[in-house]
Protein backbone atom coordinates (compact mmCIF):
# COMPACT_ATOMS: atom_id res chain seq x y z
CA UNK A 1 0.00 0.00 0.00
CA UNK A 2 1.01 2.93 -1.01
CA UNK A 3 0.74 6.70 0.93
CA UNK A 4 -2.31 7.55 -1.22
CA UNK A 5 -4.14 4.69 -0.27
CA UNK A 6 -4.55 5.51 3.17
CA UNK A 7 -7.77 6.62 3.98
CA UNK A 8 -8.85 8.45 7.25
CA UNK A 9 -10.99 5.42 9.07
CA UNK A 10 -14.02 7.85 9.61
CA UNK A 11 -13.84 8.54 5.76
CA UNK A 12 -13.36 4.44 5.56
CA UNK A 13 -16.62 3.55 8.06
CA UNK A 14 -19.03 6.26 6.71
CA UNK A 15 -18.29 5.00 3.19
CA UNK A 16 -18.97 1.56 4.16
CA UNK A 17 -22.09 2.23 5.71
CA UNK A 18 -22.90 4.25 2.75
CA UNK A 19 -23.11 1.44 0.48
CA UNK A 20 -24.39 -0.85 3.43
CA UNK A 21 -27.88 2.00 2.88
CA UNK A 22 -28.00 1.81 -0.70
CA UNK A 23 -27.78 -2.17 -0.85
CA UNK A 24 -30.13 -2.36 2.38
CA UNK A 25 -32.63 0.16 0.30
CA UNK A 26 -32.59 -1.75 -3.14
CA UNK A 27 -32.76 -5.05 -1.17
CA UNK A 28 -35.11 -4.79 1.82
CA UNK A 29 -32.58 -7.32 3.27
CA UNK A 30 -29.73 -6.56 5.78
CA UNK A 31 -27.96 -9.88 5.39
CA UNK A 32 -28.13 -9.34 1.53
CA UNK A 33 -26.67 -5.93 1.62
CA UNK A 34 -23.70 -7.02 3.59
CA UNK A 35 -22.99 -9.97 0.97
CA UNK A 36 -23.61 -6.97 -1.82
CA UNK A 37 -20.87 -4.89 -0.03
CA UNK A 38 -18.34 -7.05 0.69
CA UNK A 39 -18.37 -8.38 -3.46
CA UNK A 40 -18.28 -4.51 -4.51
CA UNK A 41 -15.11 -4.40 -2.02
CA UNK A 42 -13.94 -8.14 -3.79
CA UNK A 43 -14.25 -6.34 -7.44
CA UNK A 44 -12.43 -3.29 -6.07
CA UNK A 45 -9.42 -5.56 -4.95
CA UNK A 46 -9.55 -7.33 -8.65
CA UNK A 47 -8.39 -4.34 -9.67
CA UNK A 48 -5.19 -3.57 -10.45
CA UNK A 49 -3.49 -0.82 -8.79
CA UNK A 50 -3.11 0.87 -11.72
CA UNK A 51 -6.52 0.54 -12.59
CA UNK A 52 -7.73 2.12 -8.82
CA UNK A 53 -5.25 4.79 -9.08
CA UNK A 54 -7.60 5.74 -12.42
CA UNK A 55 -10.18 6.00 -10.42
CA UNK A 56 -11.27 9.56 -9.49
CA UNK A 57 -13.69 8.88 -6.93
CA UNK A 58 -13.76 5.45 -5.49
CA UNK A 59 -16.96 5.96 -3.35
CA UNK A 60 -18.48 6.53 -6.74
CA UNK A 61 -17.02 3.22 -8.41
CA UNK A 62 -18.31 1.65 -5.36
CA UNK A 63 -21.68 3.05 -5.47
CA UNK A 64 -22.15 1.67 -8.57
CA UNK A 65 -21.16 -1.37 -8.33
CA UNK A 66 -23.42 -2.29 -5.33
CA UNK A 67 -26.37 -0.58 -7.66
CA UNK A 68 -25.08 -3.43 -10.60
CA UNK A 69 -25.00 -6.14 -8.13
CA UNK A 70 -28.42 -5.21 -6.47
CA UNK A 71 -29.72 -4.92 -9.87
CA UNK A 72 -28.70 -8.61 -10.93
CA UNK A 73 -30.23 -9.93 -7.99
CA UNK A 74 -33.45 -8.72 -8.01
CA UNK A 75 -33.39 -10.28 -11.46
CA UNK A 76 -33.35 -13.65 -10.13
CA UNK A 77 -36.07 -15.53 -10.45
CA UNK A 78 -37.84 -16.78 -7.27
CA UNK A 79 -35.81 -14.06 -5.45
CA UNK A 80 -36.72 -14.20 -1.20
CA UNK A 81 -38.48 -11.15 -0.48
CA UNK A 82 -37.40 -9.51 3.09
CA UNK A 83 -38.42 -10.36 6.12
CA UNK A 84 -39.29 -6.99 7.55
CA UNK A 85 -40.36 -8.28 10.17
CA UNK A 86 -37.74 -10.46 11.41
CA UNK A 87 -35.44 -9.42 14.26
CA UNK A 88 -34.77 -9.88 17.33
CA UNK A 89 -36.61 -8.06 20.38
CA UNK A 90 -39.12 -5.22 19.84
CA UNK A 91 -38.31 -2.70 16.96
CA UNK A 92 -37.93 0.93 17.56
CA UNK A 93 -40.00 3.52 16.30
CA UNK A 94 -37.72 4.49 13.39
CA UNK A 95 -36.86 1.06 12.49
CA UNK A 96 -41.02 0.56 12.33
CA UNK A 97 -41.56 3.84 10.09
CA UNK A 98 -38.10 2.16 7.77
CA UNK A 99 -39.63 -0.88 7.58
CA UNK A 100 -42.54 1.06 6.18
CA UNK A 101 -40.82 2.62 3.51
CA UNK A 102 -39.30 -1.10 2.85
CA UNK A 103 -42.82 -2.16 2.34
CA UNK A 104 -44.02 0.89 0.00
CA UNK A 105 -40.28 0.01 -2.00
CA UNK A 106 -41.56 -3.80 -2.49
CA UNK A 107 -44.99 -3.02 -4.43
CA UNK A 108 -42.30 -0.41 -7.28
CA UNK A 109 -41.04 -2.43 -10.21
CA UNK A 110 -36.97 -3.09 -10.03
CA UNK A 111 -36.42 -0.06 -12.46
CA UNK A 112 -38.68 2.52 -9.90
CA UNK A 113 -36.88 0.87 -7.13
CA UNK A 114 -33.76 1.83 -8.29
CA UNK A 115 -34.62 5.50 -9.20
CA UNK A 116 -35.62 5.80 -6.15
CA UNK A 117 -33.06 4.70 -4.49
CA UNK A 118 -30.17 5.56 -6.38
CA UNK A 119 -31.64 9.33 -6.70
CA UNK A 120 -32.25 9.55 -2.79
CA UNK A 121 -28.46 7.95 -2.32
CA UNK A 122 -26.75 11.22 -4.78
CA UNK A 123 -25.96 9.11 -7.38
CA UNK A 124 -25.60 11.93 -10.43
CA UNK A 125 -28.66 10.78 -13.24
CA UNK A 126 -26.23 9.82 -15.74
CA UNK A 127 -24.42 7.31 -13.23
CA UNK A 128 -28.34 6.19 -12.29
CA UNK A 129 -28.81 5.39 -16.12
CA UNK A 130 -25.75 3.72 -16.91
CA UNK A 131 -26.46 1.18 -13.70
CA UNK A 132 -30.29 0.64 -14.57
CA UNK A 133 -29.76 0.90 -18.51
CA UNK A 134 -32.42 3.41 -18.70
CA UNK A 135 -32.13 7.29 -20.73
CA UNK A 136 -32.06 10.15 -17.67
CA UNK A 137 -35.27 11.76 -18.83
CA UNK A 138 -37.67 7.95 -18.48
CA UNK A 139 -35.11 7.77 -15.08
CA UNK A 140 -36.66 10.98 -13.90
CA UNK A 141 -40.03 9.69 -14.84
CA UNK A 142 -39.87 6.57 -13.18
CA UNK A 143 -38.59 8.01 -9.65
CA UNK A 144 -41.05 11.08 -9.63
CA UNK A 145 -43.51 8.02 -9.92
CA UNK A 146 -41.74 6.06 -7.18
CA UNK A 147 -41.48 9.11 -4.96
CA UNK A 148 -44.97 9.72 -5.07
CA UNK A 149 -46.32 6.06 -4.54
CA UNK A 150 -43.85 5.62 -2.01
CA UNK A 151 -45.44 8.61 0.22
CA UNK A 152 -48.90 7.83 -0.99
CA UNK A 153 -48.03 4.06 0.48
CA UNK A 154 -46.40 4.96 3.89
CA UNK A 155 -47.63 3.75 6.60
CA UNK A 156 -49.82 7.13 9.11
CA UNK A 157 -50.09 5.31 12.06
CA UNK A 158 -50.06 8.60 14.34
CA UNK A 159 -52.96 10.67 14.88
CA UNK A 160 -52.95 14.46 12.38
CA UNK A 161 -53.56 15.96 15.93
CA UNK A 162 -50.51 13.93 17.23
CA UNK A 163 -48.12 14.72 13.99
CA UNK A 164 -49.34 18.26 14.04
CA UNK A 165 -47.98 18.74 17.63
CA UNK A 166 -44.88 17.46 17.24
CA UNK A 167 -44.27 18.92 13.67
CA UNK A 168 -45.05 22.52 15.25
CA UNK A 169 -42.61 21.83 18.25
CA UNK A 170 -39.95 20.88 15.69
CA UNK A 171 -40.33 23.89 14.26
CA UNK A 172 -40.21 25.86 17.50
CA UNK A 173 -37.01 23.89 17.70
CA UNK A 174 -35.25 24.77 14.72
CA UNK A 175 -36.75 28.76 15.39
CA UNK A 176 -34.85 29.32 18.81
CA UNK A 177 -32.27 26.91 17.21
CA UNK A 178 -32.33 25.15 20.47
CA UNK A 179 -30.41 22.08 19.54
CA UNK A 180 -31.11 20.16 22.90
CA UNK A 181 -35.43 20.22 22.51
CA UNK A 182 -34.88 19.26 18.93
CA UNK A 183 -32.82 15.90 19.82
CA UNK A 184 -35.52 15.48 22.46
CA UNK A 185 -38.11 15.19 19.46
CA UNK A 186 -36.32 12.73 17.70
CA UNK A 187 -36.21 9.10 17.75
CA UNK A 188 -32.34 8.41 19.09
CA UNK A 189 -32.40 6.15 15.62
CA UNK A 190 -34.20 8.83 13.46
CA UNK A 191 -33.32 8.58 9.83
CA UNK A 192 -33.19 12.26 7.43
CA UNK A 193 -32.97 11.95 3.33
CA UNK A 194 -31.71 14.84 1.58
CA UNK A 195 -32.41 15.56 -2.28
CA UNK A 196 -30.27 17.81 -3.73
CA UNK A 197 -30.87 16.11 -6.97
CA UNK A 198 -27.19 16.75 -7.58
CA UNK A 199 -27.87 20.58 -8.62
CA UNK A 200 -27.11 21.96 -4.84
CA UNK A 201 -24.25 20.91 -2.16
CA UNK A 202 -26.02 18.79 0.36
CA UNK A 203 -25.73 15.50 2.24
CA UNK A 204 -25.21 12.61 -0.25
CA UNK A 205 -27.17 9.61 1.13
CA UNK A 206 -29.05 8.88 4.85
CA UNK A 207 -28.16 10.30 8.21
CA UNK A 208 -28.47 8.25 10.96
CA UNK A 209 -29.27 9.19 14.73
CA UNK A 210 -30.92 11.99 16.80
CA UNK A 211 -27.70 14.22 17.61
CA UNK A 212 -26.22 14.49 13.79
CA UNK A 213 -29.71 15.06 12.53
CA UNK A 214 -30.67 17.50 14.83
CA UNK A 215 -27.22 19.26 14.58
CA UNK A 216 -27.51 18.91 10.50
CA UNK A 217 -31.09 20.25 10.61
CA UNK A 218 -30.11 22.89 12.74
CA UNK A 219 -26.99 24.05 10.57
CA UNK A 220 -29.38 24.02 7.39
CA UNK A 221 -32.16 26.06 8.58
CA UNK A 222 -29.78 28.48 11.08
CA UNK A 223 -31.32 31.87 11.02
CA UNK A 224 -29.96 34.34 8.44
CA UNK A 225 -30.90 37.57 6.73
CA UNK A 226 -34.11 37.19 4.68
CA UNK A 227 -34.47 33.06 5.56
CA UNK A 228 -37.66 32.03 6.86
CA UNK A 229 -38.98 28.70 7.95
CA UNK A 230 -42.72 27.95 8.32
CA UNK A 231 -45.45 24.84 8.75
CA UNK A 232 -47.22 24.16 5.58
CA UNK A 233 -49.12 21.12 4.26
CA UNK A 234 -46.91 18.53 2.51
CA UNK A 235 -48.50 15.49 1.32
CA UNK A 236 -50.92 15.89 3.12
CA UNK A 237 -49.56 16.52 6.56
CA UNK A 238 -48.13 19.52 8.28
CA UNK A 239 -44.26 19.48 7.13
CA UNK A 240 -41.72 22.94 6.72
CA UNK A 241 -40.66 25.00 4.31
CA UNK A 242 -37.65 27.09 4.29
CA UNK A 243 -37.42 30.09 2.24
CA UNK A 244 -34.97 32.58 1.25
CA UNK A 245 -36.59 35.75 0.35
CA UNK A 246 -39.32 34.89 -1.13
CA UNK A 247 -37.83 32.07 -2.95
CA UNK A 248 -38.56 28.31 -1.34
CA UNK A 249 -35.18 26.55 -0.76
CA UNK A 250 -36.40 23.05 0.88
CA UNK A 251 -39.47 21.40 1.58
CA UNK A 252 -39.10 19.12 5.04
CA UNK A 253 -42.05 16.14 5.37
CA UNK A 254 -41.59 14.06 8.35
CA UNK A 255 -43.14 10.53 9.44
CA UNK A 256 -43.99 10.72 13.47
CA UNK A 257 -44.02 7.34 15.59
CA UNK A 258 -46.21 7.97 18.48
CA UNK A 259 -44.30 11.64 19.83
CA UNK A 260 -41.27 11.66 18.24
CA UNK A 261 -39.58 11.70 14.44
CA UNK A 262 -38.50 8.74 13.28
CA UNK A 263 -38.05 9.96 9.28
CA UNK A 264 -37.37 13.45 7.47
CA UNK A 265 -37.52 13.59 4.07
CA UNK A 266 -35.80 17.03 2.98
CA UNK A 267 -36.46 18.14 -0.97
CA UNK A 268 -33.50 20.96 -1.94
CA UNK A 269 -33.21 19.98 -5.48
CA UNK A 270 -34.46 23.17 -7.28
CA UNK A 271 -36.39 21.01 -10.22
CA UNK A 272 -38.05 19.52 -7.65
CA UNK A 273 -39.00 22.67 -6.01
CA UNK A 274 -40.17 24.32 -9.09
CA UNK A 275 -43.69 24.24 -8.32
CA UNK A 276 -43.50 25.81 -4.97
CA UNK A 277 -41.82 29.20 -6.24
CA UNK A 278 -44.38 29.32 -9.28
CA UNK A 279 -46.91 32.50 -8.81
CA UNK A 280 -50.20 30.87 -8.02
CA UNK A 281 -52.65 31.93 -10.42
CA UNK A 282 -56.27 33.08 -8.33
CA UNK A 283 -57.93 30.66 -5.60
CA UNK A 284 -54.69 28.57 -6.47
CA UNK A 285 -52.65 26.95 -3.07
CA UNK A 286 -49.39 25.74 -3.35
CA UNK A 287 -48.89 22.10 -4.07
CA UNK A 288 -47.98 19.38 -1.98
CA UNK A 289 -44.28 18.21 -2.26
CA UNK A 290 -42.69 14.70 -2.71
CA UNK A 291 -38.87 14.71 -1.42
Amino acid sequence: MDQGDVVPIAELWEERRYLLDVAHWMLGDPGAAEAVVDEAYRRWYGLSGAARRQVAVPRSWLAKTVGGICLGRRALPGRDTADHAAGHGRPSEAEEAGRAVLTALESLSTAERAAFVFRAFGLAPGTVAGIVGRPEPELAELAARARQLVQSQRARSTAPHQHDTVVRAVHRACLTEDGELLTSLLCPDVTAFFDGGGKIRALTGPLHGSRPVADNLLTLLARRPHTTLSTHSVNGRTGLVARYGHQVTAVISLDVAHDRVALFWVMLNPDKLRPWNRPPTDGATRPDASP
